[in-house]
């Protein structure tokens, strides 16, 4: 009996300790869309017009640092943040600046850049971590909670929390885009440790040693359905969030970004971008920059003749664009669906519905198999209506936090019933999935957006 506890006694330990860093979330929804990328990618040419959009870095007003005609480099600045103009936002290509986009009020839409396909790139030799990420551009990935902003360079987090894998419907493997990108991984974790302590959110479904032994990190390992990826879904079940306390946050890929800067001293904001989506005749993985045209990978992947929809992101949290725009800074998919615009149903709410996804039994497609999977189209199916207190939200949102409850706080301008309630700890993404199931149609993301944006100049 002796012997057999010395044999068991190591191994045991360890799979006791391997399983104390394991969270399981039974509260959310995966929904199984049809055209999910196949693991192969296509290689695009560094060619035409690219595009940096200030909206899509949050919270920041921007400041147009070059003019039409200017010759700029990769990782030269094209705007900066007005209220620290030490976090600068840098072009993805070398190039000629072509266009200065401006909207209403002269509101910055976009710059764009002119590639020259040489690629001739700024070189950055500064040592200290912090002004080496504002030097370079970099800094401006980083965002921060409470708000869901980017991220003020002054403030000094609590920690910096990455994840490592994204569960919404048609996201991109993050196992399979690092393959081949593991030493500059690891070089940008390290970095970021030198910051504050960093905490690594991994799915219990990878298995690369770049991920499950990463180093100069603290690894949790998340096991659920969505949006078990979610940043905020992972800050909330290891670290929740005070008032008075900041946490900063960084996409997986970007951290990669930053490791290419510390092993090369240049900006390569490269990504592998899933290219999926039931319309999507071929879904695969292709290498982009970010602003680079949405031509560049749906020439010929779709039927321009049908009613499509084509989002920078996945369904639940992407925008809607048009097939000559751009490819957001953050994006990590281009998704493309069906409109729904051009469809009749025989029978209407009646029909059976066999091939339509339901949370309830109201459709008959419960009867089929789990794996089953969805070609769904953009319609909302019914009209905004009276909020429904039937606690659905909180069967998809494994947050603690009252969701419901908390979404009512805002509607209402209650302030300070929506600091009790949590609002600090949330983003409008966390809040995709009880969207998608709302039976009252609200447009939840946008509304916890206002929600934080209110707060954030009542805080300031």
């Amino acid at each position: 009996m002796a012997t057999f506890a010395r044999i068991f006694a190591k191994p045991l330990f360890i799979f006791v300790f391997y399983m104390a860093n394991v969270i399981k979330l039974r509260k959310g929804l995966d929904v199984n869309l049809k055209g999910k990328a196949n693991l192969e990618t296509m290689q695009t040419k560094v060619a035409g017009q690219f595009a940096l959009v200030p909206d899509d870095f949050y919270g920041m007003k921007p400041k147009v640092v070059v003019k039409e005609g200017d010759k700029v480099k990769v990782g030269d600045a094209l705007f900066v943040d007005k209220n620290h103009p030490e976090v600068k936002f840098v072009s993805p290509v070398s190039g000629t600046v072509a266009l200065v986009e401006r909207g209403e009020r002269r509101k910055v839409m976009s710059v764009r850049v002119d590639a020259d396909g040489k690629q001739e790139a700024v070189s950055f030799n500064e040592k200290d971590p912090l002004k080496l990420l504002l030097e370079s551009g970099l800094f401006g990935f980083f965002r921060q909670r409470p708000y869901d902003v980017v991220a003020n360079p002054e403030d000094k987090p609590k920690a910096i929390f990455v994840s490592a894998f994204n569960s919404m419907p048609l996201a991109a493997e993050f196992e399979y885009v690092l393959k081949g990108q593991e030493k500059e991984w690891q070089a940008g974790l390290s970095l970021l440790a030198k910051i504050a302590k960093v905490n690594l959110g991994i799915s219990s479904k990878q298995k690369a040693p770049a991920l499950t032994a990463a180093k100069d990190c603290t690894i949790t390992v998340f096991d659920g359905p969505a949006p078990a990826g979610n940043v905020g879904v992972q800050i909330n079940n290891v670290d929740p969030i005070n008032k008075g306390e900041i946490v900063w946050t960084l996409g997986a890929e970007e951290v990669i970004f930053v490791g290419r800067l510390v092993l090369t001293g240049k900006v390569d904001l490269t990504r592998t971008i899933a290219i999926a989506g039931s319309e999507v005749k071929a879904p695969k993985y292709a290498k982009l920059l970010i602003g680079q045209t949405l031509n560049t990978v749906l020439n010929g992947q779709i039927d321009e003749s049908k009613s499509l929809r084509i989002i920078s992101g996945n369904p639940m949290v992407g925008l809607q664009v048009e097939k000559n725009g751009f490819i957001g800074a953050h994006a990590t998919e281009v998704t493309v669906i069906p409109n729904g615009d051009d469809v009749y149903e025989m029978l209407g709410w009646i029909a059976p519905r066999f091939k339509e996804f339901s949370t309830s039994r109201s459709y008959f497609s419960w009867l089929r198999p789990k794996k089953t999977e969805y070609a769904l189209d953009a319609r909302i199916k019914g009209g905004e209506r009276h909020m429904i207190m039937s606690g659905e939200y909180d069967k998809v949102f494994p947050m603690d936090i009252y969701a419901g409850y908390l979404v009512k706080a805002i509607i209402a301008g209650d302030i300070d019933r929506q600091e009790a309630l949590g609002i600090y700890e949330v983003a409008p993404e966390d809040f995709a999935i009880a969207e998608f199931v709302d039976s009252s149609k609200l447009e939840l993301q946008r509304i916890v957006r206002e929600g934080l944006d209110i707060l954030r100049k009542e805080n300031a």
